[in-house]
């Protein structure tokens, strides 16, 4: 039953993680066409938001490779011993 909820995680971070580009990438098309915005805000979302989607995609996975690589090394310890 674990394994199921961590792999329910996994393509959950990935669903995630694609909202999240749609995300900034139609706010940044928003501030490009927006009477107050401009192209150098659009692009100013585009790569922050970008930044902020790599960092938070990343740590989720690391967290999650983490867990993998606990797991494998608990298990070599028990076919050890």
């Amino acid at each position: 039953m674990r394994d199921f909820f961590i792999l329910a995680l996994e393509k959950l971070i990935a669903v995630i993680v694609v909202l999240m580009m749609i995300a900034v990438l139609i706010f940044a098309v928003m501030a490009m066409g927006s009477p107050k915005g401009g192209f150098l805000q659009g692009l100013t979302i585009l790569v922050m938001g970008g930044l902020y989607v790599i960092m938070m995609g990343g740590m989720l996975y690391l967290f999650l490779g983490i867990y993998h690589n606990t797991k494998r090394t608990a298990e070599l310890l028990a076919a050890k011993a």
